[in-house]
């Protein structure tokens, strides 16, 4: 094979665990305890300690618990997992330009061997100085394709190297088992075949397999053969987007330094701007003179905009965050580094305009007054009670680890959703035709249809009774029924001859009233 039609070495980096690793570090907790990331309420991802208990993926929480007592339970946070395997592309990038992220703690790149003097001397560079980082557990996997190097890598050692020869992809893949595949169902399916090895899975004929799985069982099949045959796709390294200004002499007025920003601001946006980009997380960093070493911030924080950041607002954090912080001297740099860039497409305004600007530079004064958590916004999430679908988040935050809206959530009231929703439920009452209280059995049967209700109680007696005009439901919830605390509930739509409508809750044989449709 001529140079020209040599194969371009696919190397894989896998940092093992990933989630769990920045989960324990944002969480200020050290490596060595088990822990598991959650989603869900199960398991998917857990480090070596939680294994060696017998947690794995997949697993319920409260079953992982049962075998691991002192468990840390850690939830799924994909942004937060980017976040930090951000700095270990970075450090990857400056050894070989242009990266594949995969997904966070697993990235490929095409070996640069001829820098560096052959595959095993770059994955040795690249593994060291990602052990400089911090991250111990780093395998590195180098193949013909991205498929047998991300499986070489995982049959790797701890900071070592697996390199499989040049055309020996598919012999290094035919002892793997279809686990390698990571795909659940797929891999049942292949089992209840017969089929235990990637070499199984090869041995069969082409056609058969395509007419059996269609277009994707094909695919795995050419997986499983060592014909993988998908590119990278190489991100481009970002520009330096940074910018900064140092004072000399070193300033002591918050104004005076928010005064000698705006030309540097103006020049961050314009940049950006160039790029047909906007920041819309960006963080300030601040240096003091005093500090002992030169380019250790005495102030760092990161700020979101609920839109993109403008000069003014740039220069408002600033000054927000010089003043909220006591320095230990005067200020003798200040950085601005983006922390999330997106296209200005994206942020462009309607038709008919947007957001009233004036309006949010206010809510972000007022923020920086009360606290970052002060500020918050209601947004919709999933979940059976009304109260369960609101969430708050801080105002100019991105939403992350919600509940999906789009699981089916058993036993959840049907629109119209209710247009007030009591912080605790009020004590109600009702009564049936037949003159007791009506209940719901555990199969979700009422004993009697409501009659009358009460919308409010005084020392324990009903307020003012009323007929009920129209009533819909239940709807039923077992609620924590793994546990020994267990409830039941069934929420009604109940609507008084006054007109109003309630939403009414029947748990534990009283009735309470959880919201209104005013």
């Amino acid at each position: 094979m001529s140079s020209s039609q040599k194969v371009r070495r696919v190397l894989v980096l896998w940092c093992p665990d990933w989630p769990v690793v920045s989960g324990l570090a944002d969480a200020g907790l050290p490596d060595r305890l088990p822990a598991a990331v959650l989603e869900k309420n199960a398991v998917v991802a857990c480090n070596g300690a939680a294994r060696a208990d017998g947690v794995r993926r997949g697993m319920r929480r409260r079953d992982a618990q049962s075998r691991c007592p002192e468990l840390v339970l850690l939830e799924a946070n994909p942004e937060r997992d980017a976040r930090a395997f951000e700095p270990v592309a970075a450090a990857v990038e400056e050894l070989r330009p242009g990266v594949d992220l995969l997904r966070p703690g697993l990235l490929a790149l095409h070996v640069p061997d001829r820098f560096y003097g052959g595959e095993v001397e770059a994955a040795a560079i690249i593994a060291e100085r990602v052990v400089d980082l911090g991250v111990w557990d780093c395998r590195v996997g180098v193949a013909d394709n991205l498929f047998a190097a991300e499986q070489a890598a995982r049959q790797a050692a701890p900071q070592d190297t697996l390199i499989v020869s040049e055309g020996g992809s598919a012999g290094f893949l035919q002892g793997l088992p279809v686990e390698a595949l990571d795909d659940p169902d797929l891999v049942g399916l292949l089992r209840r075949l017969g089929i235990r090895t990637l070499g199984d899975l090869a041995g069969l004929p082409r056609r058969e397999v395509h007419a059996r799985f269609g277009a994707e069982g094909a695919r795995i099949h050419r997986l499983a053969r060592g014909d993988d045959d998908a590119a990278l796709a190489l991100r481009t390294p970002p520009p330096d987007l940074v910018c900064q200004i140092g004072f000399e002499p070193p300033l002591a007025s918050v104004e005076t330094v928010c005064s000698s920003l705006r030309r540097t601001a103006d020049q961050f946006v314009a940049q950006l701007a160039d790029r047909h980009l906007v920041c819309t997380r960006v963080e300030i960093q601040v240096e003091c003179e005093g500090v002992e070493r030169e380019g250790v911030a005495a102030s760092a924080q990161s700020w979101a905009h609920v839109r993109w950041f403008r000069a003014p607002d740039l220069i408002d954090r600033v000054h927000w965050q010089l003043s909220a912080q006591r320095l230990p001297g005067p200020v003798g740099l200040v950085r601005l580094i983006p922390e999330a860039i997106e296209s200005s497409a994206a942020h462009a305004e309607g038709l008919w305009g947007g957001t009233d600007e004036d309006a949010e530079r206010g809510i972000a004064r007022v923020q920086a007054m009360l606290g970052y958590d002060a500020v918050v916004v209601p947004v919709l999430q999933g979940g059976r009670a009304p109260a369960d679908r609101q969430a708050l988040i801080p105002w100019g935050e991105r939403p992350t680890g919600l509940r999906p809206r789009e699981l089916p959530w058993p036993g959840s009231v049907p629109d119209p959703a209710p247009t007030r929703i009591f912080a605790e439920p009020l004590p109600a009452a009702m009564v049936g035709a037949d003159g007791r209280v009506p209940m719901v059995s555990d199969r979700g049967a009422m004993t009697s249809a409501p009659a009358r209700f009460s919308a409010g109680l005084t020392g324990g007696q009903p307020d003012r009774w009323q007929q009920v005009a129209a009533w819909a439901g239940p709807w039923p919830v077992d609620e924590l029924w793994w546990e020994e605390d267990r409830r039941r509930v069934a929420r009604f739509q109940v609507v008084g001859f006054d007109g109003r409508a309630w939403l009414m809750v029947c748990m534990d044989d009283q009735w309470w009233i959880e919201a209104s449709y005013d």
